[in-house]
């Protein structure tokens, strides 16, 4: 039986990208203040860098979601690790009203949560009608089955799965084999799809999968609301949430969809046909909803358009609306764009999967300032309205001349004009003329 009434929100990734902080807001606006929001750092705790990646988690919630975490500091087994600082993690996470778990690497998390009471404790938050928010690598280890990506994509070693935690089963009535990235591209030229696997080695895995398990594929920057009071499923963010039987899709639930979870249950037990189209509609309070604010029906400004999908996308966004402004001589225009790629980069600083687009975004940003810094030099204002007056005044000349049959006299002043970079181009009663 289902147990659980509070909210499971998993992230395809970006969880601590701009795209994801409406979600986070609205899913912390469940718990109370004097409830703790905690972070487990479990994921990269093997990691060199750790303690550099708890703090920019913590200041990315602080300063952009608006809420203060504290750490279960969880990184290695018990029997190597501060048995008094374990204790304080576990009685942290008993008290939890919201519990977060994020990048790193799926099969060392589940060795460091093996025989021990974190994952019934993760369970506990969402049965007491908490939140329970994971995303990437945390995500992989939700199903009854595991991808161990690290070893697979990195190592090179046969595709296989781990077990799970399957707290989705114990939630949710989900049996499953949850897969972030689902959509990745990074790979270029080979298929690094459902989290680097590419299609090959996920349908080979399939057929390895337990009874009665489905796949469930999570978009990047996209999050799955699995909402156990409300009794739906709701999907936000840039993609779509996949549910696939036997190595074929048979439900797509794309950005602002929301089915009952019954329904979702049938599609991934293969029972009847799957909804023909989800319905379209926020979820509780509002959770699901895309947070456009109203602007629908405008074109935003380009500072409203960054921070929703990737640094890269942001760095096109402004550098387009850069060059548009720089050919209508537009100074405010083009500062505008520079300072948004700047205040993309800010907002991305925190999120670890993007510091290639990060290179890439600078060198954008420096690009941008050395063409500004060009055109201040040659001077904003166009060349054409500065002469326009004088080009005019001795045109009238020339035509005068011309009509009277000065021909020296007009001849002169075409010299002139030509000398002073100015095409002419007579044609019948007109004269056209540009700067050069």
């Amino acid at each position: 039986m289902v147990s659980g009434r509070g909210l499971i929100v998993v992230m395809g990734s970006g969880e601590t990208a701009p795209s994801m902080v409406t979600v986070h807001q609205k899913a912390l606006a469940r718990v109370p203040k004097d409830v703790p929001a905690v972070l487990l750092d479990s994921p990269y705790g093997f990691q060199g860098n750790a303690d550099d990646l708890t703090a920019r988690t913590l200041g990315h919630f602080r300063e952009r979601v608006g809420r203060e975490l504290e750490v279960a500091t969880f990184r290695s087994t018990a029997a190597t690790a501060d048995a008094v600082a374990h204790e304080r993690s576990l009685a942290l996470l008993r008290e939890a009203g919201w519990a977060y778990a994020g990048p790193g690497s799926p099969s060392y998390t589940l060795r460091t949560w093996a025989a021990s009471p974190v994952p019934d404790l993760l369970a506990g938050v969402v049965e007491r009608g908490g939140v329970l928010t994971f995303s990437s690598a945390a995500a992989l280890t939700l199903g009854v089955a595991t991808v161990p990506v690290y070893e697979i994509y990195k190592v090179g070693e046969e595709p296989r799965w781990l077990d799970g935690l399957d707290l989705l089963g114990r939630l949710v009535g989900l049996r499953t084999a949850l897969i972030p990235h689902w959509d990745n591209a990074e790979g270029g030229t080979h298929d690094t799809r459902f989290c680097y696997l590419g299609e090959s080695r996920l349908h080979r895995m399939e057929a390895d999968l337990p009874a009665v398990t489905c796949v469930v594929g999570v978009d990047e920057h996209t999050a799955l609301l699995l909402d156990l009071e409300a009794d739906t499923a709701a999907v936000t963010g840039r993609g779509a949430v996949v549910v696939r039987v036997a190595g074929a899709d048979v439900l797509t639930l794309p950005a602002g969809a929301s089915v009952a979870l019954d329904e979702l249950r049938e599609a991934a037990e293969g029972r009847g046909a799957a909804p023909a189209a989800a319905s379209v509609g926020p979820g509780r309070g509002d959770l699901a909803g895309d947070g456009d604010g109203g602007r629908a029906g405008r074109a935003p400004a380009v500072a409203e358009e960054v921070g929703r999908a990737s640094l890269s996308q942001d760095a096109a966004v402004a550098e387009a609306a850069f060059s548009t402004a720089l050919a209508a001589r537009d100074a405010d225009g083009a500062l505008a764009a520079v300072l948004a790629l700047e205040a993309a980069l800010d907002a991305w600083a925190a999120d670890p999967t993007q510091s290639d687009e990060r290179t890439r975004a600078r060198a954008t940003l420096r690009g941008m300032l050395t063409r500004l810094g060009q055109l201040a030099a040659e001077g904003m204002v166009d060349r054409r309205d500065i002469v326009a007056p004088f080009v005019t005044a001795l045109l009238d000349l020339r035509l005068a001349a011309r009509a009277e049959k000065r021909w020296a006299d007009a001849d002169a002043i075409r010299d002139v004009l030509v000398a002073a970079a100015i095409e002419i181009r007579d044609r019948p009663g007109a004269t056209d003329w540009s700067a050069l």
